[in-house]
């Protein structure tokens, strides 16, 4: 293959082999993407030295993207598309000029479609690839959420997307939120979320600002900031889709939106509102069925855990409880077993608050307290139903886990939710709930307490440097770190946020055994209830995130944010 351009004068400088070349080269045509871009991302090369190499082999002028503030208006002049398509940014406009950030001269296509599609003259600026990606996502963020000129990138009408509150059609009769420019910003923002995989959406009225951010691998981050003068039109527009009084400002609210996107996918939104000081604050809960639809081997069990997992979930009575903070994947976890019992011999219900994910074949029902339909009436409903797998929500009184522990003791399989830091601590929770020691002994029979932790990306991840000192007292065994074990931390790319892409499950999965059961009924703590359970060989919740870093799916700092040592 022969090299011209700028990858001939990167070999030719020395800074990449010729083989690495052509196969990045390769690679690029392959994935259609610049070749610059495949060689920094793959750690190939340094994105400065390519854009110096840039500057000095073509005489165009190169600037540094931190140093520069990005004007919106001149963003706006190309389309997304074309400036996704060729990743370049429009920087400055000059008269009848056009100074285009990229990160490689010579792609001349790019520049002539720019040209062409803004009616300007266009010079070229260099940049640095991994700064421009970011500038590039920054830019689009602010530009496609702020409110004039809102268009989708995939050309998908955000006026009229066909979006259901609760059972039906939403009533478009309230003039006063009639408002295009607020239904196509608010349909943006849904839209936006979904891809990015965002769990929830936050809208905030403050005194002077309004904000909007997105919580994105369980971290949050603020992606829009409209005119605060719009807050009660936003927070009006989202309740009339979530089916709520739009007249009554002083209490908080709960309602639910589906939002059709395609034929085949339809996406729903659990919507919370509370008064604040100066408005209503928001948030969306984004439920996608699909994580419901990952299967067990895309969780993070480890091997022996999910065959612990499933030999419980085979078994026709008993009780299975999952444990851990608000927004630990207690919900994937449950939905992911009731997916598996889902069959067409076996009657599942579930009583939840609310019924988050909706799964065809299983009898879900909302609780509602207010007419009297609590948990506890719920699941006493489901046991003159014939059932063979009952889920509880959340276990969160005496009369609810009384109910559920007998349904466990006479043949039923139930599942349900606590909120504790670890599964020992489970038992003695109920405990302190007033359920009687005995009944917690043969009743429950599996325990698993998780955690989320940020995945590292695979595409930027870098070896990290830890004396073997630190790593014996974070918790590591010698045999792991005399065997020269490999520590990776977070670098930042293109293709992640801060280093990080996507999350993984870390689990403790505890049966409870004859010897934990005789712990129970002997009025033991959890600090007794977790020795046995280290004697048996089960993992902590910090052994099983160390593994994770062991196995180089995650970094020690994010270990030692989530899981205590």
């Amino acid at each position: 293959m022969g090299l011209g351009g700028l990858p001939q004068r990167l070999v030719q400088d020395g800074l990449v082999e010729e083989s690495a070349m052509v196969q990045a080269m390769a690679e690029a045509r392959d994935k259609r993407t610049s070749v610059v871009s495949q060689l920094v991302s793959h750690g190939i090369i340094n994105a400065r030295d390519v854009a110096i190499a840039a500057s000095t082999e073509f005489g165009v002028p190169m600037v540094d993207l931190d140093a520069v503030v990005i004007d919106l208006d001149v963003v706006r002049l190309a389309s997304d598309k074309l400036i996704a398509k060729h990743r370049v940014l429009p920087l400055y406009r000059r008269g009848k000029r056009l100074f285009l950030g990229v990160s490689d001269p010579t792609a001349i296509g790019a520049i002539d479609e720019i040209k062409f599609a803004t009616s300007l003259g266009v010079e070229a600026i260099v940049v640095e690839d991994d700064k421009l990606q970011k500038a590039i996502d920054k830019a689009m963020e602010q530009a496609d959420t702020s409110m004039p000129g809102l268009v989708d990138e995939e050309g998908i009408d955000l006026e009229s997307l066909e979006v259901t509150g609760g059972d039906g059609d939403i009533e478009e009769d309230t003039s006063d939120v009639d408002d295009a420019p607020i239904v196509k910003f608010i349909n943006k923002i849904m839209l936006d979320a979904i891809r990015r995989g965002a769990s929830d959406i936050h809208f905030e009225p403050y005194e002077k600002i309004y904000r909007v951010r997105y919580r994105v691998d369980g971290v949050l981050k603020e992606i829009a900031s409209p005119p605060v003068q719009l807050a009660q039109k936003i927070s009006a527009r989202l309740k009339v889709m979530s089916r709520l009084d739009i007249a009554e400002r002083r209490v908080p609210q709960d309602g639910r939106i589906k939002m059709k996107i395609s034929k085949t996918r339809a996406i729903d939104f659990r919507v919370s509102t509370c008064p604040t000081l100066f408005g209503e604050k928001i948030v969306m809960r984004v439920l996608d069925p699909s994580s419901a639809m990952l299967g067990i081997d895309a969780l993070g069990y480890e091997s022996f855990q999910k065959d612990l997992y499933l030999k419980y979930l085979a078994k026709p009575q008993g009780m299975i409880l999952v444990t851990g903070p608000t927004g630990s994947g207690k919900t994937v976890s449950l939905y992911t077993g009731l997916n598996i019992l889902n069959k067409e011999d076996t009657n599942i219900s579930t009583a939840e608050d609310p019924a988050e994910i909706n799964l065809p074949g299983v009898n879900q029902v909302n609780v509602n307290p207010k007419v009297g339909l609590t948990f506890a009436a719920a699941l006493r409903a489901f046991l003159r139903q014939d059932p063979d797998v009952v889920m509880v929500g959340e276990i969160r009184d005496l009369e609810t886990a009384e109910i559920a522990i007998k349904a466990a003791q006479t043949g039923h399989l139930v599942l349900s939710t606590l909120h504790t830091n670890d599964a020992p601590q489970t038992l003695t929770r109920l405990i302190d709930m007033g359920v009687k020691p005995y009944a917690i002994a043969t009743s429950v029979s599996l325990i698993i307490a998780q955690r989320l932790s940020r995945r590292l990306c695979n595409s930027c991840k870098q070896l990290v440097d830890v004396p073997a000192e630190a790593l014996l007292k974070e918790g590591f065994q010698p045999e792991d770190v005399q065997t020269g074990m490999r520590i990776y931390g977070p670098k930042g790319c293109s293709n992640c946020t801060d280093g990080y892409k996507g999350r993984l499950g870390i689990y403790q999965v505890m049966p409870v055994t004859e010897a934990i059961g005789r712990i129970i009924m002997a009025g033991g703590n959890a600090i007794e209830i977790a020795d046995e359970a280290r004697q048996q060989g089960i993992w902590d919740l910090r052994r099983a995130g160390l593994e994770k870093v062991k196995a180089g799916l995650t970094s020690l700092e994010e270990i030692n944010s989530v899981t205590i040592d």
